[in-house]
C-alpha cells in the first residue's frame, strides 16, 4: 500500500501477539468470523485525524469512540456477513458523495443490526462496499420503513480516509 507524500502515519507501532489474540476475539464475538490470525503483522497508528488499526499493511479498521468500524479497504478485503445494508442503485450515486441513507432506498438490512450500531452500506446489484455509518434505527425498521434517515454516513468511497489509504 502507498500512501500519498503529505499522508504518514504517525504513532505507528506494532501490537503484541496478546493485543492482537483481543483484538482478533472482539472481532469474532461482533462478526462471528475470524478475519485474520494471530500470525498476521498488525499495526495501530494515527492517519491525520483517524485512529487505524493495519493489517499486513492495509488499512483495515478505525476506531471510533472506542469501538473498532471496518474502513471499506478492510470490508473490501474480508467481507463480513453481518452489519449490512443493502441499497437500490438509484442510492449509490448519493451515498458515494456523502449523503446520509435514506429508508426508501434500502432494499435489505441484517436484522441483528440495532441503532447507533456501525453497518456497512453496499449496492444491491454487486454487493460492493459504499460507505460505512451508524444506524439511526433498527435494521427490521430499514426493512419496512418508508421515510426519513435510517444511517448517518461516517466513512465513504472516495472520502478523505479512502483516498489516504489508496492503494
Amino acid at each position: 500500500m502507498t500512501l500519498g507524500m503529505s499522508a504518514k502515519i504517525k504513532n505507528r507501532h506494532r501490537l503484541k501477539s496478546k493485543e492482537i489474540k483481543q483484538l482478533i476475539q472482539t472481532l469474532k464475538n461482533r462478526f462471528s468470523s475470524d478475519f485474520f490470525d494471530s500470525s498476521s503483522s498488525v499495526e495501530m497508528g494515527n492517519l491525520e485525524e483517524f485512529k487505524i488499526i493495519l493489517v499486513d499493511n492495509d488499512i483495515a479498521f478505525m476506531i471510533i469512540e472506542d469501538d473498532i468500524v471496518f474502513t471499506l479497504r478492510g470490508l473490501y478485503k474480508y467481507r463480513p456477513k453481518e452489519y449490512f445494508v443493502i441499497v437500490d442503485m438509484g442510492a449509490v450515486g448519493f451515498v458515494t458523495k456523502g449523503a446520509d441513507v435514506m429508508a426508501p432506498g434500502i432494499v435489505d438490512a441484517d436484522e441483528c443490526i440495532q441503532e447507533h450500531d456501525y453497518v456497512w452500506v453496499c449496492d444491491e446489484k454487486h454487493k460492493k462496499p459504499l460507505a460505512v455509518g451508524i444506524a439511526l434505527i433498527t435494521g427490521e425498521e430499514m426493512k419496512g420503513k418508508k421515510t426519513g434517515k435510517a444511517i448517518k454516513n461516517i466513512h465513504f468511497v472516495g472520502d478523505r480516509l479512502w483516498n489516504l489509504s489508496a492503494i
